[in-house]
């Protein structure tokens, strides 16, 4: 299997959780370290989220430009959001956000990557999917709020946004992982290697 990230859990002697907010919580974790001095270890616990890179016949993929008040910037993203339901399967919950966040539905659907977004102070997981075979939804279009009120979409040639990630002017975690794979796979194996859209996910496990 060639270089693989392996599982392992280092004892945990006390654990506080100082703050709790409406979708994650910051937990402070007493770990053990190999030499066997204790050591406190901060971070945030998140529930896990899905992204689609959406790519219609032309070979554009759909973005969506929205403010993040953290990096004080509107960042130009593929659609994402939160496994809000424990358990519940990462591939209907990726379908949910492209219709809520573009009105947009896919006919197929493949597993891209998996990536643990900043795995030094946050155990977020996401599952970034690539979907194709793009037509408008059906129904009325889903109520925005908030950030989301003011978004905007596009598409975008899937090279011209890979130009945008190695000149430093694109910079959402999901964008870049998703254009930079589809790259890869469209010069390598192709889409057809790509894992199946329910491919298990030990980081999120989930009912089929």
């Amino acid at each position: 299997m060639g270089f693989q990230d392996t599982p392992e859990e280092w004892q945990v002697t006390a654990t506080v959780t100082p703050f709790t907010g409406n979708k994650t919580s910051v937990r402070t974790d007493d770990v053990v370290m190999p030499d066997g001095s204790v050591h406190s270890r901060d971070y945030q616990v998140h529930p896990g989220s899905v992204a689609v890179l959406a790519l219609d016949a032309e070979g554009r993929v759909l973005v969506l430009r929205q403010y993040r008040h953290p990096v004080r910037h509107k960042l130009w993203e593929i659609p994402a959001g939160l496994l809000d339901i424990p358990g519940e399967n990462p591939l209907h919950a990726a379908q949910r956000e492209l219709y809520e966040e573009a009105h947009v539905k896919a006919e197929d659907w493949r597993v891209l990557a998996d990536v643990y977004t900043t795995p030094g102070g946050c155990d977020e997981a996401v599952r970034i999917f690539l979907a194709r075979d793009l037509s408008e939804a059906e129904g009325e279009r889903f109520a925005v709020s908030e950030e989301e009120a003011d978004m905007e979409q596009a598409r975008v040639p899937l090279q011209e946004l890979v130009r945008g990630v190695l000149a430093g002017d694109l910079h959402n975690n999901c964008l870049v992982v998703g254009v930079l794979s589809l790259t890869a796979v469209l010069a390598g194996d192709g889409v057809d290697s790509l894992r199946p859209a329910e491919a298990p996910w030990p980081a999120r496990p989930f009912e089929a």
